[in-house]
């Protein structure tokens, strides 16, 4: 059972809370249960929240010492630096090999512990140019959803705390399992950490063109070779203005966005099948066994036969 623990103090933002909670503190009927959420704060008590209302937080600073994953959702007023002993906690927490987390403004938390120092991280867009003033050592990325280092990871806004928590799910314990508590929540699977904060709204004669049908029409035959020029013939559009209205509404590009759903397909046909790598390959688009080796090692940082290996049990196990 993995333990993940949410540091929250006083004032706490309820949503950034739920982001954590809702990811990781659920069971869900029908699927197993991989993880065990707890909350803490510096005294234990009642905390107040932007809500309006107090929750009792029993656990202490002590908790995070038994922590495999360390969450601070949100940290404001973000001129108020943490205490010298949550600064310590957050430290021995990371050094006894817990992952520490933060969704939106946490990420100032984690900077006053010295996690980021001389490393990439993001934050809420609004709070970005606060953030590279007081953390001059931190390389912000004020664009991306988020960033993970494999020991320390920083979200953007609160929204984008629900693409961490889904990413280190996935992580943990598969795309197929991180899927299912997806689809439970109503939530798309996995937005990459790269894809934009923020775009901006879409032109007027944009709001009835929404890319979900050609989505579906692509998702439908990942074993096909499709190409730019087939979407956007299926789009009854250019392919200059297909590019842009993926970089509106999806902030990406229709090449990235393809790679990506054909490497999530593979994933899931690594943990649910047996079928070789050059049928899996064939099966999503990605040609063969080598290039799907290629794809695997720049996406994901490993093998398919290591992926495989790691969560062929399947979400029932």
């Amino acid at each position: 059972m993995h333990r993940v623990v949410a540091l929250v103090r006083a004032p706490q933002s309820t949503f950034e809370l739920g982001c954590a909670a809702q990811v990781f503190g659920v069971e869900r009927q029908g699927l197993p249960t991989r993880y065990a959420f707890e909350v803490c704060t510096e005294e234990p008590g009642p905390v107040g929240t932007y809500a309006g209302f107090d929750m009792l937080v029993r656990q202490g600073l002590d908790a995070l010492g038994r922590a495999d994953t360390v969450i601070v959702p949100g940290w404001l007023p973000t001129e108020v630096p943490p205490s010298p002993a949550v600064v310590q906690a957050l430290r021995d927490a990371h050094s006894c090999g817990a992952r520490v987390v933060s969704i939106c403004s946490g990420a100032f938390a984690l900077a006053h512990a010295g996690l980021l120092d001389g490393r990439e991280a993001t934050t809420h867009w609004a709070q970005a140019e606060e953030f590279a003033a007081c953390f001059p050592r931190v390389r912000l990325n004020p664009d991306v959803l988020y960033v993970d280092h494999g020991d320390v990871a920083t979200s953007a806004g609160a929204g984008a705390g629900f693409d961490l928590c889904l990413h280190l799910v996935r992580k943990d314990q598969g795309a197929r399992y991180a899927a299912q508590v997806a689809r439970r929540m109503v939530m798309p699977p996995h937005r990459e950490g790269g894809q934009l904060q923020y775009a901006a709204p879409p032109h007027p004669a944009q709001i009835d063109g929404t890319l979900a049908p050609l989505l579906e029409w692509v998702t439908g035959r990942l074993g096909d070779p499709v190409t730019l020029e087939d979407m956007a013939a299926h789009a009854g559009l250019s392919p200059r203005t297909l590019a842009r209205r993926f970089a509106d509404q999806l902030g990406t590009s229709p090449g990235q966005w393809l790679l990506t759903q054909r490497i999530a397909a593979a994933q899931d046909l690594l943990e649910s099948t047996d079928l070789p790598l050059d049928a899996i390959a064939r099966r999503t688009g990605l040609s063969s066994a080598t290039n799907l080796r290629r794809r695997f090692a720049t996406a994901l940082g490993t093998t398919p036969g290591a992926y495989r290996r790691a969560f062929r049990a399947g979400v029932n196990a």
